[in-house]
């Protein structure tokens, strides 16, 4: 069993016993993902796949936070913040702008990368590099500038 998956496991009895509901409840939700992908892929999750499907919540969460503050439902947008804060917490720290420019030009040099032609190879270094550490729709944009 991967170490982050017996951690999410771990924080969701200790919520059961503090008698944290909503926290409870958020756990249960990622640790349901994280089994239905298991079961449907017949396989052991590593870290860096429960990252990735802790990035995915988390987008979709944000998602649906700036859609509630959009409509005025201040109270779903609350649930959302806090369904955020939790996933946050199992997610490593997230890289600063100025860092994640410099580990990008590194990578685009170290690759050789001269064109928009080399965007995959980049891409497929830098994937497993950053999981879980920055969002990769930006890292992609810091790419596509970097390469024009």
């Amino acid at each position: 069993m991967s170490a982050l998956k017996e951690h999410l496991n771990q924080a969701t009895k200790d919520a059961m016993r503090a008698r944290d509901k909503e926290r409870v409840a958020t756990l249960r939700m990622v640790n349901a993902e994280v089994k239905r992908l298991e079961v449907d892929e017949r396989r052991e999750l590593s870290d860096d796949d429960i990252f990735a499907i802790l990035n995915k919540m988390l987008k979709q969460r944000q998602d649906a936070q700036s859609q509630y503050e959009d409509a005025g439902r201040d109270d779903l947008a609350a649930i959302e913040a806090y369904e955020i804060s939790v996933i946050q917490g199992f997610l490593p720290e997230q890289m600063d702008e100025e860092e994640l420019s410099a580990f990008v030009a590194d990578i685009i040099a170290q690759a050789g990368a001269s064109g928009m032609q080399d965007m995959g190879k980049v891409m497929g270094k830098l994937r497993p590099m950053l999981a879980g550490r920055a969002d990769m729709s930006t890292v992609g944009d810091k790419i596509k500038a970097m390469l024009k």
